[in-house]
């Protein structure tokens, strides 16, 4: 069974806690998001991994080359208290055009 796993801020976390996430990691300083990045994608149980765009950020280079290289654990931006960021590309939408072929738009309503 593959697990879900988040690396978000302190009240990110307090939702994904009520929605039944168990392992969610809160960086403490500038350094601890890489150390538990590099965690996580060792770790043969997690199937996906939601993260903060925060936090995507200061992750960088070292996300962009995971992304081309491995598909599993599919890697999951989420929005931060304050909202969306303007400059978000939404991957997941990205994946299901690549494996379908079909693009997927969002209507708002």
């Amino acid at each position: 069974m593959m697990n879900i796993s988040a690396i978000v801020d302190q009240d990110t976390s307090m939702g994904l806690r009520l929605s039944g996430i168990k392992e969610i990691y809160i960086p403490d300083d500038q350094n601890t998001h890489i150390k538990i990045w590099n965690h996580l994608i060792e770790k043969e149980d997690i199937g996906m991994i939601l993260i903060s765009e925060d936090i995507v950020e200061k992750l960088g280079k070292s996300l962009k080359e995971f992304r081309l290289r491995n598909t599993i654990p599919i890697v999951v931006e989420i929005p931060d208290k304050n909202g969306r960021k303007k400059e978000h590309i939404d991957f997941v939408s990205h994946l299901i055009k690549k494996a379908v072929g079909i693009e997927v738009n969002k209507n708002k309503i």
